[in-house]
């Protein structure tokens, strides 16, 4: 949806599709960088523009791309109508540029449907459900309204459009020999996704599985079959690991000599958690009797914030002091297969060593394991991972129980 040329692209495929005979609901993010541009804008304006008027900026951006689209599809002889969020049915909470989706009402949908019309709705919006404002839904808000619509349509499947071919192995352009992969299931997916692989938004794969939304993630620029995202995997079952995620817009705090008592933790992530601050990795460690440090990660772009509630909170514990550093990233393995296989994590943390990389803190879950790691040695940790793991297209297809499973 980037130029004029593109949106002409775009309308030639959905006309394509409501010709094989499928009824199309299309939902559209906003052309190239509008929205970096539109908070620019802002900001030149004030420099923190409050959160109410900043979504009722941002959602033009998507209400010009779907106008647009119905324009070019009618060029083609198609009807179409375009609808904004509120009027597609979106309806969010009352969080200002990061609403999340309550419920979705398909009737006015429904209503364009029948009239053989191709609805093409603004993703990235909605209508908060007590105040009826505008809000949007952050980053990559439009992959979630695709699939809460397709849940709600109860469709036959949400096709997600990028600019890479399906969900690889790693990022290609950090290893080339990435795999593409058919399918991979709602739970790896969600973990790739929240560690850094931006193929697709994690709250968009949470309604997916919620509601069962099988997901198919194909390229805006070919028509060649890309991943399936679904409930269970129907191919590749004996991959202990299905993928390597990396993350570098990742921030470290430490909170340095905290009083060790019952509550301290609880005062901290409370009052971020107040802030919509999404921590990640968290690690403490004592240092003496009754004193400890507490470590946690969070987004680059939550840093000033978080570091603003951190100190204030700090202070008020009586803890030394908080320090902070950006030069960190997080590198990840995921895959189902790795909670019935032992001595995966060492595998991993083999393949750091070899290359020299130390590890900060380690985080795990059944089905991933991460490492923050220093920034610079990123795509180091990845290429040597991905190959320990056997997951290139030159190499064995993955391992399982300690032997290597069919090549692909």
């Amino acid at each position: 949806m980037a130029t004029p040329e593109r949106i002409k692209a775009v309308a030639g495929r959905i006309v394509a599709t409501k010709r094989s005979g499928a009824q199309v609901v299309a939902v559209v993010s906003a052309m190239g960088h509008t929205t970096d541009e539109l908070i620019a804008l802002a900001r030149q304006v004030h420099p923190a523009p409050p959160r109410r008027e900043l979504d009722m900026l941002l959602a033009t951006g998507e209400q010009a791309s779907c106008a647009l689209l119905a324009m070019a599809i009618d060029a083609l002889g198609e009807a179409a109508v375009s609808l904004t969020g509120p009027q597609g049915g979106i309806i969010t909470d009352n969080v200002h540029t990061r609403a999340k989706i309550l419920r979705v009402d398909p009737s006015r949908v429904r209503r364009e449907l029948a009239q053989g019309k191709i609805v093409i709705v603004a993703g990235f919006q909605g209508m908060s459900r007590d105040e009826e404002d505008i809000t949007t839904l952050g980053r990559g808000g439009s992959d979630t309204t695709a699939v809460a619509l397709a849940a709600a349509l109860e469709a036959d499947i949400c096709e997600i459009y990028t600019d890479v071919e399906g969900v690889f192995t790693a990022d290609p352009r950090v290893v080339p020999t990435a795999r593409k992969l058919r399918d991979i299931s709602y739970g790896e997916m969600l973990e790739m996704a929240s560690l850094g692989a931006v193929v697709l938004q994690p709250r968009s794969v949470e309604v997916a599985a919620q509601h069962g939304v099988t997901i198919h993630v194909r390229s805006s620029f070919s028509d060649r079959e890309g991943t399936y995202v679904k409930g269970e995997k129907t191919m590749e079952r004996d991959m202990v690991v299905v993928g390597v995620a990396h993350d570098t817009n990742v921030a470290k705090v430490v909170v340095i000599d905290v009083p060790d008592r019952p509550g301290v933790a609880y005062r901290l992530f409370s009052a971020l958690a107040a802030e919509q601050i999404n921590v990640d990795m968290i690690v403490q460690s004592t240092k003496r009797e009754n004193r400890t440090d507490l470590l946690f990660t969070v987004t680059r772009d939550d840093l000033p914030k978080t570091l603003e509630v951190t100190e204030r909170v700090a202070r008020e514990l009586g803890a030394t002091g908080v320090l902070h550093a950006t030069d960190v990233g997080k590198v990840s393995i995921v895959g189902a297969g790795m909670m019935s296989n032992p001595g995966v994590a060492a595998r991993m943390f083999r393949a750091l060593a070899e290359h020299g990389i130390n590890i900060q803190v380690i985080s795990t879950s059944e089905i991933k394991v991460s490492c923050l790691i220093a920034l610079d040695a990123v795509p180091t940790a990845v290429r040597a991972i991905h190959e320990a793991f056997g997951l290139g297209e030159t190499q064995t297809a993955g391992v399982a129980a300690g032997r290597p499973a069919h090549a692909d």
